[in-house]
């Protein structure tokens, strides 16, 4: 009954579906470029390095894993990854992404978290993603 974006609705839809049609499937592995993830196992490997995760920087990174090359607005992650409403006051959502990114990204010449001006975030691999994410990063 409250007001709600559109593009929410569509996000809570999808990740409804996705997560009734992940029973089916017998494998729980995630990939992008060195980047894997085993949502069963509760692991995330760059290259053949283990990364340790909080359980909230695992979700958050499955997150975006799921929606590979989407923009995600932070109300939408907040809401999908925290469970809360977003208050455009709080920079909650900077702070976990900058530490994914610490752990997943910095150690590493392709950078797969992009940050969308005025938008939001992005996990996606570019031609030039190590030159893109330090003009697009904000901190």
């Amino acid at each position: 009954t409250k007001p709600f974006a559109c593009a929410e609705l569509l996000v809570r839809i999808k990740s409804l579906l996705r997560r009734a049609n992940q029973a089916d499937y017998s494998s729980n592995l995630m990939q992008i470029a060195d980047l894997k993830m085993d949502i069963a196992k509760r692991t995330v490997h760059r290259g053949e390095l283990p990364i340790k995760l909080t359980a909230k920087e695992f979700a958050l990174l499955q997150f975006l894993l799921e929606r590979e090359g989407e923009v995600l607005p932070r109300s939408v992650i907040a809401s999908q990854v925290w469970d809360i409403n977003f208050d455009s006051d709080t920079n909650v959502i900077d702070v976990a992404i900058r530490r994914l990114r610490i752990k997943v990204d910095d150690d590493y010449e392709v950078k797969l978290i992009h940050t969308v001006r005025g938008m939001g975030y992005r996990l996606e691999v570019t031609e030039s993603s190590s030159d893109s994410t330090h003009l697009t990063e904000s901190h």
